[in-house]
Order: structure tokens, then sequence, then C-alpha cells
């Protein structure tokens, strides 16, 4: 048996007896995966007729399981206690099913839940290539053949070896049967390599196989691809670590989104830019994305639509929200509504005033509002308050946000905190549950910010990451912009090549603000870059360092609320 192929080395004639797929079945507590969660994960990796490997477990979804789930799979709750998180799972699975085609029965259903965890943990999604077994035996049975397409009645039907019953690992098993039957099938009809299997379902439009050729002339390298239209305008801007080979996915089954789907087939051309590596490939994206807006791609085409949380210049100043980014700003913030979350936590930690009015340092002459009796102000518009007294407010509001050091127990946080335990031990549950997640969210944005912040402040630095090679992958980064990036391949010094990058990276000017003008998805991806897959510093212009008060000392704090089973994080 030869070696396994990755997707980024095999060429579009990989014949069906060569390939590697991953069978895979979730069971979960509903059909949402926006809103339901795994509870056990099954899957076979096979090639060539030939069980590889098996992989399953039981998930913990943190949650309880509704009794109609329970009397479908028969998970119960008892069973899922002490069981891994799919966050410690979905890893491991990943790199099982790394280069081979994901099959699943029902494959938007499975591929849908494992897509949305990848989002809510922060994993990139791999991009496999992808068949549904249901499609597929819609396209080769005939109605004569089976009543209908369910998992259960093609297993009887195909007479495979395993039945269903609707645990993850059983029924993973009974669907490799079925796609071997199935494959058995498309044999006398021509499908004998993956593409052609790909194309072969019937979701793939005609006018996505007529422009199947705009692929050919890309390279397999890494970087960034341009979809263009009738009228050279850009639809759809991408990355890929093998460029001809992602471009060629949207032009088989393996491509269900609608949208995209019709981007495809009204493309007329496919320009790319190869990139150094796959950081470049990402910044490149994002910078493309900002400049041409492209009417197919949803996320990062307005790279300055961001919110910030500022605390006004006046003698009493109070919080508010803006667009533009100034010095001792709190953000970003995607949306106004995530912004205001954040100034209504601050406000509960607190009592810096709510009103919008402009109030004088001296000869106050307004009337004390609601929020007064109820102990939120102390009423400066009144007189009741003067300037100095309001100040320590003022204070430990810019402080938590800028994460000082001369933070210490007892401010705007430990009050939060405090107030979260005085409505668990007042046995005021739904109160307890929305402080704690009002102090999650902001401790989360706090630390974001902080830790972005504190690369942007950085005028320059040089960074490498091993390549898996014996080489390495560098980058210059600019007040939080990449500026630079390129390889020093195994065997070439690095330094030469570091001085080079060095000396014709691009000018960054930076701009007043904490993320110094640089828009914030660049330095999100670029600090990722720097913080993970061993990535090493090389140089560095000043001390490139976080701050360990305010937000960063709440890290274990967070961790034990997203895993604690009561309805809210234990108090300290």
């Amino acid at each position: 048996m030869t070696g396994q192929l990755t997707f980024d080395e095999i060429d579009d004639e990989l014949p069906l007896h060569r390939a590697t797929f991953v069978v895979v079945d979730l069971e979960t507590t509903g059909g949402s995966s926006r809103q339901d969660t795994v509870t056990e994960i099954g899957a076979v990796k096979v090639r060539g007729g030939e069980v590889l490997g098996e992989f399953g477990t039981l998930v913990d979804p943190g949650r309880e399981i509704p009794p109609m789930v329970v009397s479908i799979t028969g998970i119960t709750q008892a069973m899922v206690h002490g069981a891994p998180r799919f966050d410690s799972v979905l890893p491991a699975f990943l790199e099982f099913a790394r280069d081979a085609v994901l099959v699943a029965h029902n494959a938007p259903f499975d591929v849908g839940f494992l897509r949305a965890e990848c989002e809510r943990l922060g994993v990139a999604w791999p991009k496999p290539a992808v068949l549904c077994t249901a499609k597929l035996a819609r396209r080769v049975l005939g109605k004569d053949e089976t009543p209908n397409h369910k998992l259960g009645t093609l297993a009887r039907v195909l007479h495979a070896r395993t039945t269903p019953v609707h645990r993850a690992l059983d029924d993973a098993r009974a669907t490799v049967d079925v796609l071997h039957a199935l494959l058995e099938r498309l044999g006398p009809l021509g499908v004998r390599t993956v593409p052609e299997l790909l194309e072969h379902l019937p979701d793939v439009t005609p006018q996505q196989r007529r422009n199947r050729g705009l692929a050919d002339p890309l390279p397999h390298a890494p970087g960034v691809y341009l979809f263009r239209g009738p009228n050279e305008e850009v639809l759809y801007v991408g990355t890929a670590s093998d460029l001809q080979r992602r471009v060629r996915q949207y032009f088989t089954a393996g491509e269900r989104r609608a949208r995209v789907k019709e981007m495809a087939g009204l493309a007329q051309r496919v320009d790319h830019v190869e990139c150094a590596h796959p950081l470049e490939a990402e910044v490149r994206e994002l910078r493309l994305l900002g400049a041409h807006q492209p009417r197919y791609n949803r996320r990062s085409k307005f790279p300055k639509r961001t919110w910030w949380v500022v605390l006004t210049e006046e003698a009493f100043p109070r919080l508010s929200i803006v667009r533009t980014a100034r010095d001792g700003a709190l953000g970003p913030f995607r949306s106004r509504t995530a912004a205001a979350a954040a100034v209504e936590a601050l406000h509960a930690g607190g009592s810096l005033r709510r009103c919008t009015e402009r109030i004088p340092a001296r000869d106050q002459r307004g009337r004390p509002c609601a929020l007064h009796e109820l102990g939120r102000c102390a009423a400066p518009c009144a007189g009741l308050q003067g300037v100095e007294e309001y100040a320590p407010e003022v204070i430990s509001v810019r402080e938590v946000i800028s994460g000082s050091p001369r933070w210490e127990p007892g401010g705007l946080l430990d009050r939060l905190r405090a107030e979260l335990g005085r409505f668990s031990a007042e046995e005021r549950f739904e109160d307890a549950a929305a402080a704690r997640d009002r102090l999650a969210e902001l401790v989360r944005a706090l630390d974001r910010a902080q830790r972005w912040a504190a690369l942007a402040a950085v005028p320059e630095l040089v960074a490498a990451r091993p390549d898996g090679s014996g080489g390495w992958q560098l980058a210059v980064v600019r007040h939080g912009r990449l500026a630079a990036a390129g390889n020093a391949r195994r065997g070439v010094p690095p330094m030469p090549v570091v001085d080079a990058l060095q000396a014709a990276a691009e000018t960054v000017v930076p701009e007043p603000g904490p993320l110094r003008g640089a828009p914030a998805d660049e330095v999100r991806v670029v600090h990722r870059w720097l913080t993970t897959g061993g990535t090493r510093l090389v140089r560095c212009a000043q001390p490139w360092s976080e701050p360990a008060g305010s937000a960063a000392s709440w890290r274990e704090w967070l961790e034990r609320a997203a895993k604690a089973r009561a309805p809210y994080p234990a108090a300290d």
C-alpha cells in the first residue's frame, strides 16, 4: 500500500481507489448548529476498500440533553458525564481527517456542525472536499430500488454489514458500506477519479462545469485568488495553500453555497497573487477585500466599519460610542450593539454618569435624575459631586481599559464580580447569569483590546515560524501591520533574508488610536500568527509586552466560567 497523498500533492486524476475518505457521523442535542452542541462523534478512515482507522468518542455538550433526543440516540446525561468537551475533541478529529475527502450522510448537517464549532473556537476550517452519500444515492439509485434515501433504508437495500442505530461510530460504519456500494455502481458510468465523483452529483451547475478550466493556469502554491466577472469586476476573493486545488473546488459538488456557485458560473477569469506563506495570503486577502468590496464575499469587506468606546473630554467625562479611534479608546467592536454592551458593563461596575448633556465644572444647575435615587449616580449635574470627587471613577475606567499595572483588587471588574456573588447568594439566578455574561464579555473585549494594542505599539518586530521542512517563514511587522514577508528555505542562512526583508519592508506611519491606524482584522491575524505555531521573535525595536493587570489576570476566571456546570460561575 502506497503512502497517502495529501490534497496539496494530488492532481485531477486521483483515482478513487487511491483516495482517502473519512466518513463521519455526529449525534447532537438538536438540529441547529448555532444553538445545539455535539454529544458524540464517530469517523472511519478508508482507502481502496480498506479501513485505515476509526475515531469515536462521547462528548460533553455542556448542557442538558433533551428527553426526545435521549429517546432517539440512547445517549443520556450520565453517559456524557466526564466525557471531553468538543473544544478538545475537534483538533484531534481535524488531524484524523486531514487531507481526506470528508463523507457524511446528509453532509450539510454534520459538516455544518463542524464548521460552526470551528468558528466558535477560532479554528480555521480546512475546507476539505465534501461528499454527501444521501445526494449520491439520489443520483445513483432509482425510485424502484429504494423507497427513500434515509441511512437505515439504504443500509438495508445495499446490504450494509452494520445497521445504523443513531450512534455515531455505528452509523459511520454503515455509511462506509453505503459509500462503497454506491461507488461500485458508478464504475460502469465512467466515474473513476475524485473530481469525476464530485462532478457527478446533481448540485454542479452547467456553468460550473463549463468554467472548470479557469483553474488550470493557477500554480500549486499558496496565495490569494480573485474571481473576475464579465466587466473585469472582482466578484470574490479568497486564500489558499494550493491555489489551483482550491479554485478547482469551486467547480465541483463540494461547493454547496448557492451564492458562491452562482459566482463560479459568472466568472470569466481567475487572477492570483502568490504569497510567501499563509500569513501574507491572509493579510493580502483582507486588503483586497477592503479595496474591491466584492459582492459575493460576506466578511471583512469594510475594515473601517468598527466602533469604539471612549471617555469624553470634559469636566465630568462620560462613556461615548464613536466610529473614529482615539488614544485610550476601548475596542474595536464589530457592531454598535457590542460596544453598547461594553458600555453597560462599565456602567454597572461604577458610577459614571449616563446623561449626555455637558456639565460645567462649576455652577451646575440641573436636577438629580432617577439614577441618583437608585444610587447609580452622584448627580454632578446638580452640584452634589465635584470634579475631584468624580475623578476616581474616571481613573478607574481608564485604568481598566488600558490594563494599567497600577490596577489593584477592588476595582471595577472586582465590583462586577461581587455583584455576581451577591445575586447568587440571594438565589437570583437569572440576574446572576446576566451578570456573569456581562462580565465575561467585558473581560474578553478588554483582553483582546489590550493584546492588540500592545502589538500595535511596537514600531517593528521580525518573527520566524518553522515551515515544517527545515526552513523558516519570516515576517516583518510594523505597528501591527505586515510590512514584509518571505522564506528562508532549508539550507539557506536566514539572517541575510531577514536583513533584506527589513530593508524592503513597507513604511508604516502610526496614527492615533490603540491600533495606531492598523485595520482590526489585520492586527487579529498577525497577532494570531505571532502567538501560535511555534513562532519566534528574531528582532524587536522595543520590548513587546502585554499588560498583566486588568483583563489578563481574569483569563483563568473566564476558563472556569466557560467550563462551569452551574448556571453561573462561582464567585471567589
